[in-house]
């Protein structure tokens, strides 16, 4: 969601020009199984600009059309899996060992309960695949999407256990994204207190508005700080809309904040 101004191939080389060590990518193709060169490229440009992948989504859909993930879609269900070895591979080449998959909207003349049961079989294979290479499989709650039925952390809990406990694939990790979650209504505090050794990866954008730290009403300092007091040592992403480009809305962070 940063540097967007630019080409996406030239989004890495700017990350570190900023001062950052490492980047976070949704799935970077239109199609679930890109051509070669086109990974080959996005490839090259991580390890040329010399920033670490710390995480990358499955393939999820028009994103921008509004679609939120293929793990609960039939119709959409053999590109995922399709797309399983091509993102477990890109993060074997770059070293990245968090891949985000998106759940997807509830759609019409499938039930719930079916569209849940094909979720577990594909987080399952997705989580598979990801052991190879010692890497988590996330689930996040999300916002703005009524037909996402993952809105809270105790939805996603659920599903992360109910995937251990059907298929015995464990390798599976809570997203803590906490623009989304205060958006729900969620009380963060509590979030903290009771998931926060459960959280695998953090995500931050200030609400409301999705904006940068300092626009919006979230003590995210405090929720950070929260978060390392119960054991959280990883990444933190930020995924928010700058509100006058990257550079700007960077000013909140001081450059020595942005490297690992």
């Amino acid at each position: 969601m940063l540097f967007t101004e630019l080409p996406l191939v030239q989004r890495p080389a700017a990350a570190a020009a900023a001062g950052f060590t490492a980047v976070e990518f949704w799935w970077p193709f239109p199609a679930a199984v890109p051509l070669d060169p086109d990974i080959d490229s996005f490839v090259t440009a991580v390890t040329d600009a010399g920033v670490q992948l710390a995480g990358l989504n499955f393939f999820a859909g028009d994103m921008p059309g509004g679609d939120r993930g293929a793990v609960s879609w039939p119709a959409r269900s053999t590109e995922f899996r399709d797309n399983i070895e091509v993102t477990i591979g890109i993060g074997e080449r770059l070293g990245c060992r968090a891949f985000n998959a998106l759940y997807g909207n509830r759609v019409d003349g499938v039930s719930p309960d079916e569209q849940d049961e094909l979720a577990v079989a594909n987080l399952a294979l997705a989580g598979q695949a990801a052991a190879r290479i010692g890497g988590t499989v996330l689930i996040e709650p999300v916002s703005g999407a009524p037909r996402y039925p993952l809105r809270t952390t105790a939805d996603v809990i659920a599903v992360i256990d109910r995937v251990g406990e059907q298929t015995g694939v464990r390798n599976l990790g809570f997203l803590c994204d906490l623009y989304h979650l205060a958006v729900n209504g969620e009380d963060l505090d509590k979030v903290i207190s009771e998931y926060g050794d459960r959280v695998a990866h953090v995500q931050i954008a200030d609400a409301p508005g999705r904006g940068e730290p300092g626009t919006g009403d979230l003590d995210l300092d405090r929720y950070l700080g929260e978060l390392a007091a119960q054991g959280y040592d990883g990444w933190v992403g930020l995924e928010y809309k700058p509100a006058a480009g990257t550079e700007d809305g960077l000013r909140w962070l001081p450059r020595d904040r942005r490297a690992a």
